[in-house]
């Protein structure tokens, strides 16, 4: 299809969705320019006037099962709660934040060891993989305006939504004299990984928690906990680890 697309999108874990798009359509740097726009953790929510400027307006990945974690950290939320299921979303944009109707959803299951790195590579590999079949169909319906469309839009239920905040490197500190169980301070390792982790303070210094049992002593490298534990047996959150 001779589409004419524009990318809005951030971090480097998005890059495979603009490769495929990239093979499948012209890629275009202005909405002026794009017959459809596509967003993907781009954090910035579009105006009324940019959402309509593309033909066929805008579409959005996002990775939660909406309207379930609208907002900017879905994946470590996610992750922080303890779901054993998560997802991927594709929507048609309006003015509010991850509040379009629904063109596609697809469920992942989430493993212990899923990380806020490992996770968001997960979901966005595989939205690269099924975006070009939904924005062909999306468009196509468009275009013929069928009664029964290929792919007809979903409201979401609205009532039913959850939102997630912004995070900051604030939000990975607990205090060391008030800590985390050790399921929790697991799931913020995972879900605060690479950023901002999980961390301390102890003498003053900062304290990273990072998978695989790895520590970080401000101003050293990173090194295994048994060998954090050799460096500085008077650690006092041995039995957290």
């Amino acid at each position: 299809m001779n589409l004419k697309v524009a990318f809005l999108g951030t971090p480097d874990f998005v890059q495979p969705i603009k490769d495929a798009l990239a093979k499948h359509y012209t890629l275009v740097d202005s909405l002026n320019e794009a017959d459809l726009a596509v967003v993907a953790a781009y954090g910035k929510i579009l105006t009324k006037e940019e959402l309509n400027t593309p033909k066929y307006g805008c579409i959005n990945v996002h990775p939660s099962l909406l309207p379930k974690y609208r907002g900017p950290s879905p994946i470590q939320t996610a992750i922080l709660n303890g779901d054993k299921t998560s997802g991927i979303t594709i929507i048609k944009v309006d003015e509010e934040m991850d509040h379009g109707p629904i063109l596609y959803q697809e469920s992942l299951e989430l493993s212990d060891k899923d990380t806020f790195d490992s996770l968001s590579k997960k979901m966005f590999l595989r939205s690269a993989e099924i975006l070009p079949e939904i924005i062909n169909k999306f468009v196509a319906d468009t275009i013929e305006d069928f009664v029964q469309g290929i792919v007809q839009p979903k409201e979401q239920n609205h009532s039913e939504a959850t939102f997630c905040k912004l995070l900051t490197k604030e939000i990975g500190y607990f205090d060391i004299n008030n800590p985390p169980t050790p399921e929790q301070l697991d799931r913020m390792i995972r879900a605060y990984y690479p950023w901002p982790t999980a961390w301390t303070k102890w003498k003053s210094k900062i304290v990273k928690f990072l998978p695989n049992e790895m520590m970080q002593m401000e101003g050293k490298k990173v090194i295994s906990l048994q060998d954090f534990l050799n460096g500085y047996p008077d650690f006092p959150l041995k039995n957290l680890l």
